[in-house]
């Protein structure tokens, strides 16, 4: 499964703010951390203070802090503002048994994504990666 652009910034921000919380991060920072446009991050982050993940703070010293409650928040739950997970897959109904068989796995494949995503709290990948 290849997660989209949004989606991974999303998911790599949340991680950096719940990693400091006594910090507000700038969203500067973040992006050339991980070598995007702040421009193009500013987007993801609005939409992530829109859910009430994030919260910003504007003027001198200003940044983002991460908001949420770390041991309820999925991976799943951010993952979802930005893409789906299954449901979408090729246009029109299968045409033959090889199509039809190719499409149960991928629904189970699908399945498996969400209840691991959904499994998986942001509290969880900070002891991942070192930070909780």
């Amino acid at each position: 499964m290849k997660l989209q652009k949004n989606t991974l910034l999303a998911l790599y921000s949340v991680l950096e703010f719940a990693g400091r919380p006594d910090e507000l991060v700038p969203a500067a920072e973040v992006a050339a951390k991980h070598g995007e446009s702040a421009h193009h991050l500013a987007k993801v982050l609005s939409e992530l203070a829109r859910a009430g993940i994030v919260e910003s703070v504007r003027g001198v010293g200003g940044g983002y802090r991460f908001v949420a409650n770390p041991r309820r928040l999925t991976l799943l739950d951010v993952i979802l503002l930005f893409e789906g997970l299954g449901g979408e897959g090729s246009s029109g109904a299968p045409t033959n048994a090889v199509d039809r068989a190719l499409g149960t796995v991928l629904s189970e494949i699908d399945e498996i994504a969400r209840a691991t995503f959904g499994s998986i709290t942001v509290a969880t990948m900070l002891k991942m990666i070192g930070k909780g």
